[in-house]
Parts: structure tokens; C-alpha cells; sequence
């Protein structure tokens, strides 16, 4: 993907869900891809059992993604053996998550980076040249899902090389009721909702989930007249 062109469509990925009705709610909704939490520390994380029960749930041509935060070997292989996952996604830090463990799995993989005024885009694109995407979130305690935005002016794609470029997944406080904006700004590959489709922390609301793959879908036929 060229960091400088917007997608003719901005894709969607829906975090954090743990029953089968927020499954189904996701993939009615339009959802692209669909992640599951495997850091016991999270309220929204699931053990192996629901994941395999979930993953069965998720049809052909949308997304299974397993998140993890500075996982062993063992954690990863022991998940990709439970369920099908189609997409790694690792949040937690550079040190015990390198590129090299990253890239160890067979499996396509993005690498969370957390947003503030030292980040540098073009560093981290360099830091991991075989991920397939980056997702970039909100500084938080919690390894994401603070409901809280960054200042997406700080992503700047204008230095990126156009020709191996890896996909640009936004998150950290997206909401239906901003996530249009955060796409006219920062035109990613993909937006990635947790908390900003939740009730209350940590429960998904089927409602919310509507309304934010329908914003999506608004911000992009606004973009493309």
C-alpha cells in the first residue's frame, strides 16, 4: 500500500469481542476483521476455549485477529493451534516483541506503536519492515482500549517510501461520532474500534457497532464525491 493514497475504502476492524452475538452483530455490521483479546490482564480478554468457539462463528473472507501483549512462543503457537487465526497483533513493547519474534509464526502480522510527539513513522515503518501493518494507538497503561484519541496530526506520511509501505490501521478513541473525521485526516488503511462501541467498559454495545461501521462507510462516500 502507497502511505501517500487513501484507500477506495477504508477497512474496519472490531476489538475485544467475546460473545457469539457481538460476533454476528460485527459481521452483519460490515466489519472487515474482527479481534479477540488474549492478555489476561484485559477485561476483554478470552481464554482458548471461547476463542476456538468464537473463531468457528467468524465467516469465510472477514478477519480473525488475535491480540497479544509481550506473549511467549509457547502463548502464540499454542493459540494459532486453538482457533483460526488469520492475523497476529502485538502491543506490547520493541524489547519482547523485536521483529523477529514478530515474524517467527507463518502468519501475516501488525505491530502496535503508541502515538505521542516522539513517535517517528518512518523509524517504526524501518523497525519492522515485514509487518503487514502498523496500528497505531493511544499511550495507555492498559496496552489499548483507553477510549482516549491522539493528536492524529502527528502521523505524517509525507517522508514514507511509497513502495513498501505497510498499512496505516488507526485506533485509540474512535467512536462513531469521530472516526469520520479521524479518516478525512489521516486517510488510513483501517480503523480499529474497542472501547468506542462499548456501554460500559468492556461491553460491547450491538447498537454502537452499527453506528461506527455506518460512519465508516459515510466518511468514505464523503471522500470519494
Amino acid at each position: 500500500m502507497n502511505a501517500r493514497t487513501p484507500p477506495s475504502r477504508t477497512r474496519i476492524k472490531i476489538c475485544g469481542l467475546r460473545t457469539i452475538e457481538q460476533v454476528d452483530a460485527a459481521v452483519a455490521a460490515g466489519a472487515d476483521a474482527i479481534g479477540f483479546v488474549l492478555y489476561p490482564p484485559s477485561i476483554r480478554a478470552v481464554d482458548l476455549a471461547l476463542l476456538r468457539r468464537l473463531t468457528e462463528r467468524v465467516p469465510a473472507m472477514v478477519s480473525t485477529v488475535a491480540l497479544f501483549v509481550n506473549p511467549t512462543s509457547n502463548k502464540v503457537l499454542a493459540t494459532l493451534a486453538a482457533a483460526r487465526i488469520d492475523l497476529i497483533q502485538f502491543h506490547g513493547s520493541a524489547e519482547k516483541e523485536s521483529e523477529t519474534f514478530c515474524g517467527s509464526f507463518g502468519r501475516p502480522y501488525m505491530k502496535a506503536f503508541a502515538v505521542d510527539d516522539g513517535f517517528n513513522l518512518l523509524e517504526s515503518v524501518n523497525q519492522y519492515t515485514s509487518a503487514n501493518a502498523l496500528l497505531l494507538d493511544t499511550p495507555s497503561a492498559g496496552h489499548g482500549g483507553s477510549g482516549k484519541t491522539f493528536n492524529w496530526q502527528l502521523i505524517n506520511t509525507q517522508n514514507m517510501p511509497s513502495a513498501h509501505a505497510p498499512a496505516l490501521v488507526l485506533s485509540g478513541g474512535l467512536t462513531p461520532a469521530n472516526v469520520g473525521d479521524a479518516i478525512r485526516v489521516v486517510k488510513p488503511f483501517a480503523v480499529d474500534v474497542s472501547s468506542g462501541v462499548e456501554i460500559s467498559r468492556g461491553e460491547k454495545s450491538i447498537e454502537l457497532i452499527h453506528q461506527f461501521c455506518h460512519a465508516v462507510r459515510a466518511a468514505d462516500s464523503q471522500n470519494a464525491t
